[in-house]
C-alpha cells in the first residue's frame, strides 16, 4: 500500500490533468464548434482553429499560477510578432515555401531583436502554422494571422483560467 505522500501526489497529478482536460476539451469546443460558424470557411479551418486553441491553453497551463501568467505573456508576445509579419505578407503574397521559410526567419529575429529570446520558438512556430493555414485555406488567406490570433487569445484565456481554477482546488485540497 502506498504511503499517504505518494497518494497525495497522485491525487494532485490526477487533478492537474484533469483540470488540463477539461480546459483543452472547452477550447476546442468553443472554436472549433461554437465559434467556427462565425468565421470559418470550412470543417479542416475549424478544426485548426480548435487545435491552435488547444495547443495555446497547453502552453499556459503550468504548474503555478505565477509560471501560468509568465506562459501567458510570452504566447501572446511571440504570436504578436507572427501576426504582424504573417499579415502583412499575405497581404501581398499567396503561401509559398520560400516565403514560410523566410518569415519563420524573420519572426525569430525580430524576436531577438525585441530582447525576447524565449519567444523565438513560438514565434517560430506560431509562423509555420499561420502560414500552412493560409495554405489550407488560400481564399483570403490574410485572415489566417487574424483566426490564430483570435484562437491564441482564446486558448491564453482559457489557460490562464485553469490556472487559477487548479490555483484554488489546491489550496483546498492542502488544507483538508
Amino acid at each position: 500500500m502506498p504511503d499517504s505522500a505518494a497518494k497525495f501526489r497522485l491525487q494532485d497529478a490526477v487533478i492537474d490533468c484533469t483540470v488540463l482536460a477539461l480546459a483543452c476539451l472547452a477550447a476546442y469546443w468553443l472554436v472549433a464548434s461554437v465559434l467556427s460558424g462565425l468565421y470559418s470557411e470550412s470543417r479542416a479551418a475549424s478544426a485548426i482553429g480548435g487545435l491552435w486553441t488547444v495547443l495555446a491553453t497547453i502552453f499556459v497551463l503550468r504548474f503555478s499560477y505565477a509560471e501560468s501568467e509568465k506562459a501567458a505573456l510570452t504566447r501572446l508576445a511571440a504570436t504578436l510578432v507572427s501576426f504582424a509579419l504573417c499579415l502583412i505578407y499575405l497581404l501581398f503574397l499567396p503561401f509559398h515555401s520560400w516565403g514560410l521559410a523566410l518569415l519563420i526567419g524573420l519572426s525569430a529575429l525580430a524576436a531577438m531583436l525585441l530582447r525576447r529570446p524565449g519567444d523565438v520558438i513560438t514565434a517560430a512556430i506560431t509562423t509555420a502554422v499561420v502560414l500552412v493555414s493560409a495554405e489550407i485555406s488560400p481564399q483570403h488567406a490574410w485572415r489566417q494571422p487574424v483566426l490564430r490570433l483570435v484562437d491564441t487569445v482564446i486558448g491564453v484565456i482559457l489557460g490562464v483560467a485553469a490556472a487559477r481554477l487548479l490555483a484554488w482546488i489546491t489550496a483546498r485540497t492542502r488544507r483538508t
